[in-house]
């Protein structure tokens, strides 16, 4: 157990992270006095005049471990909290013998750092050496975060981000919760009599954005979930009937579904998505041990996989991306390497690697105790296989995020041929476009300033919520499109 005690409530959130991030194991409580329980650490910030006080004790000791302070002006809030941030990498860092490979970098969007630099013109030695003062970032993560940003650069600065915008659409269904899963989905089986209700309200959140945005052009549509696919082919060619309908989807930069769940998917499905004309399909299998896809709770097999892959192509698909996760509980390097070769004899167009980040309301978290003796597992040189197969796959990383709780402090990418990119994923990441979301759980994204002022709508999580409060769900949207001036009518 490790307590922090701060003497004024500032950059909580911050310090949790950081901190979690040495200690991935380890609870975490914020305290007023120091408590009697059993403790590995005590952490003590004291914000002063001009400068930050920081005193570490570990359970042996009644006298500070680590002593220190910084030279701070508290009005400049952001290189405040960059100046705490280090203080407390260094006394963590001498304390743990650990270095984390992105420093004290511990928001999702690394990426976004180098991007508007590049945007400024900057050169990449003099990003480089800010990523390396500032956040005390490995020179490994310095240089593919440059290579990334590069590439998204090139890929979008030909889009009007400002006054264009892309669609979300969420299908809150799954056959089956798995054990890392924290999205808001919920069993098909429970739902399937209530889908018709649920694609009546979609429809006038589409009806809504169709008629209240049709002077903005639309850049892409993407359908997520939960799973899609875990629609029948009636109400999955419903759905796209629907939005078809709605918008020119001839003049999309790119329609992306989700089929991940592999026992989700049927040929006569993927032919109804062949036939609306969606230019890009995930099929997910997480990974191509049958062991590990028994243990987190996907109810499908490696055949399943390969099946629904070569159907996809058989049917024409030319742009699958897959996904997988390194980190699944029991999952060692010669696990993942099985994976990856498989991934490679199956030759997909885009390959998005995750690393296993623990949810607080995923079961691998609630019933932790359950699955305390199976390894979790993620490195470096993890990260590296997985880029060797993607280079053997000729296949460039072109996204990068990362997540809360990551198993070993690493990061969620992408890779793809070229032009097999997703669009998508680079504008809702990097915050470059507004982001329009339809569907129970889904939240909207409203860019302005180049991305440097960002601000939420949100539906509700629960599918029957949803229907009985669509004209509520409109409403949050017509608020923040009324201030953004973006309204038709």
């Amino acid at each position: 157990m490790i307590y922090i005690k701060l003497n004024d409530d500032n950059f909580e959130y911050d310090i949790y992270s950081l901190v979690k991030a040495f200690c991935p194991r380890e609870e975490i409580s914020f305290v007023k006095i120091r408590p009697e329980d059993k403790l590995s650490y005590f952490l003590v910030i004291n914000y002063i005049e001009d400068a930050i006080e920081l005193e570490l004790y570990d359970s042996t000791k009644d006298n500070a471990i680590v002593k220190d302070s910084i030279e701070v002006e508290h009005s400049d809030r952001k290189e405040t909290k960059n100046r705490l941030k280090r203080l407390i990498y260094y006394a963590f860092s001498k304390e743990t013998e650990k270095e984390l490979p992105w420093g004290t970098l511990s928001g999702i969007r690394p990426t976004k750092i180098p991007l508007r630099m590049i945007e400024s013109g900057l050169s990449n030695k003099e990003i480089s050496s800010y990523m390396k003062d500032t956040y005390l970032a490995s020179d490994e993560k310095i240089d593919i975060s440059i290579d990334i940003a590069r590439h998204e650069y090139d890929l979008i600065k030909d889009i009007n981000c400002d006054n264009d915008y892309s669609l979300y659409i969420g299908i809150p269904f799954c056959p089956s919760t798995c054990l890392y899963c924290s999205f808001p989905s919920y069993a098909y089986g429970i739902w399937k009599n209530r889908v018709d209700e649920y694609l009546d309200a979609l429809t006038k959140e589409i009806e809504f954005v169709k008629t209240n945005l049709k002077d903005k052009n639309l850049t892409t549509i993407y359908i997520g979930g939960g799973t899609p696919t875990s629609l029948d082919e009636a109400h999955l060619d419903k759905l796209l009937t629907i939005i078809e309908e709605a918008f020119s989807i001839a003049k999309l930069r790119e329609y992306t579904i989700e089929a991940g769940r592999p026992d989700s998917i049927t040929r006569e499905k993927l032919k109804v998505i062949r036939k609306h004309g969606i230019s890009r399909i995930s099929i997910n299998p997480q990974t191509m041990n049958q062991k590990t896809l028994d243990l987190i709770g996907r109810h499908h097999s490696v055949e399943n996989v390969i099946e629904s892959f070569n159907t996809a192509r058989e049917l024409g698909f030319d742009n699958i991306n897959m996904d997988i996760i390194i980190g699944l509980p029991g999952e060692d390097i010669n696990d993942l390497s099985y994976t990856l070769e498989e991934i490679k004899k199956l030759n997909p167009d885009s390959l998005t690697v995750h690393s296993l980040a623990i949810k607080r309301s995923a079961r691998l978290n609630i019933e932790k105790e359950e699955y305390e003796n199976y390894i979790i597992e993620n490195s470096s040189y993890h990260m590296d296989k997985a880029r060797q197969i993607a280079r053997e796959l000729d296949m460039e990383p072109y996204y990068l995020y990362r997540q809360k709780n990551m198993a070993g402090n690493q990061e969620n990418i992408g890779f793809s041929k070229k032009g097999k990119e997703g669009l998508y994923n680079i504008l809702i990441m990097e915050e470059k476009q507004t982001i329009i979301a339809l569907g129970a759980g889904a939240a909207c994204k409203y860019v302005t300033d180049n991305g440097y002022t960002v601000t939420r709508s949100e539906n509700v999580k629960d599918p029957g919520l949803y229907i009985d409060r669509i004209n509520e769900m409109i409403d949050r949207k017509r608020e923040k499109l009324e201030e953004m001036k973006w309204l038709t009518n």
